[in-house]
């Protein structure tokens, strides 16, 4: 039996951990391969694990064919779905899945109508188009989906490893993601500690860089404002020169990112010297 193993397809199943792949080695061993593995033709679209280890020990196993499949795209769209349906699979492998779904989904729909100015309806959003439409396929926040989005972007190999092994949360790994390629290797290579460590000082950075928000000043009507009468009357009056202060604090703030950012780049000029002589 020819089998061909797709790459693509492959990569929509997340890796087991050693400790997972010795479990279904045992099993297999011990109970043979039970489940058939699923074909679409000759490709393998379900059992990628069971299939390696029954070639690695010889064991047999049966296969079944889907032919409800049209085209290779209706295969990735099945697998995604079957395995956000599985509560096995990560957060982070999760979004990524309900992500890649919102790819395949855009490129089959075609584009919007527009709208029937007569009716003065819009025209009908299609599916999985929003950040909330995958973030339901995912069982995950916008925020968690906007934050795997950044990881994507931006993280390294070695960082997205991290995040998909359970290393460093979603949250974090975007955060740290935001750091130069080369720190955020390191960042790595120093282990969970050093990265939430980093984690910690990119948002205290944030914190201390972003402008306090001024004070809202209180409507005041044109008579209250002549008359004085008010207690807003000479809030309003005041609010230059707050302002002014506020702008002095902001100056400040920035002086003092400046030193953070100078001090984080020497820590891990130390970190990466510690584990080239390690």
């Amino acid at each position: 039996m020819n089998i061909i193993i797709n790459q693509v397809l492959q990569s929509y199943v997340d890796p087991l951990t050693e400790s997972e792949y010795a479990a279904l080695e045992r099993s297999l061993l011990a109970e043979g391969c039970r489940d058939a593995l699923v074909l679409w033709n000759d490709v393998l679209i379900d059992g990628h694990n069971r299939y390696a280890i029954c070639r690695k020990h010889n064991i047999d196993f049966n296969t079944i064919q889907n032919s409800s499949f049209e085209s290779l795209d209706d295969v990735m769209l099945w697998m995604i779905d079957n395995h956000l349906a599985r509560r096995s699979v990560s957060d982070f492998q999760r979004g990524v899945l309900a992500l890649r779904k919102k790819e395949i989904v855009a490129a089959r729909s075609p584009a919007p109508a527009p709208a029937d100015a007569s009716d003065g309806e819009a025209a009908p959003k299609p599916a999985m188009s929003t950040r909330e439409d995958v973030a339901r396929a995912a069982r995950l926040s916008s925020n968690q989906i906007s934050q795997i989005e950044k990881i994507q972007k931006a993280a390294t190999p070695e960082l997205v490893e991290a995040v998909r092994s359970g290393t460093i949360s979603i949250n974090a790994a975007a955060t740290v993601a935001s750091l130069p390629q080369e720190e955020q290797v390191a960042a790595v290579a120093g282990g969970k500690k050093l990265l939430r460590q980093a984690a910690k000082e990119i948002r205290e950075q944030r914190a201390a860089t972003r402008p306090p928000r001024e004070p809202k000043t209180p409507h005041v009507s044109q008579d209250t404002a002549e008359t004085g009468n008010e207690p807003w009357a000479e809030a309003a009056a005041q609010a230059p020169g707050e302002v002014e202060r506020l702008r002095g604090e902001l100056a400040v703030l920035k002086q003092r990112n400046v030193q953070l950012q100078a001090e984080n780049r020497e820590l891990n000029q130390r970190i990466a010297a510690l584990i080239d002589g390690s």
